[in-house]
């Protein structure tokens, strides 16, 4: 099992469609006891919240962001957490959006200290 997520920031290795996370957008990842939160914001996104539980190296949660033009968006995510050769973590994700039309992958890295 990869370490544990809590404290660390991640940020996406490439830009989605407008309106969602993007290279600009930070999250900041907290976990204890099988559980895992973060709050995110950056690029299109003025503020994002996710919640949800951690198996072995697995991410299964709910997120809500708020847009920069004022909507709002909600989903479900399942992402592996695997290590790059340099130690640092990358999270490979399958997300659903609840609140529209969408889904697709995507991965976010831990940044660099």
């Amino acid at each position: 099992m990869a370490s544990s997520l809590d404290g660390l920031v991640f940020a996406p290795v490439a830009d989605q469609a407008p309106g969602q996370v993007g290279r600009r957008t930070r999250f900041e990842y907290h976990e204890r006891d099988g559980r895992v939160r973060a709050e995110y914001s950056g690029g299109d996104v003025v503020t994002g919240y996710l919640v949800g539980t951690r198996t072995a190296d697995t991410l299964d949660f709910r997120y809500v962001q708020l847009r920069a033009d004022g909507t709002t968006a909600s989903g479900h995510c399942v992402s592996l957490v695997t290590e790059l050769p340099d130690g640092r973590l990358r999270l490979k994700e399958t997300w659903t959006w609840e609140s529209q039309e969408g889904s697709g992958t995507s991965a976010v890295e831990q940044l660099r200290a």
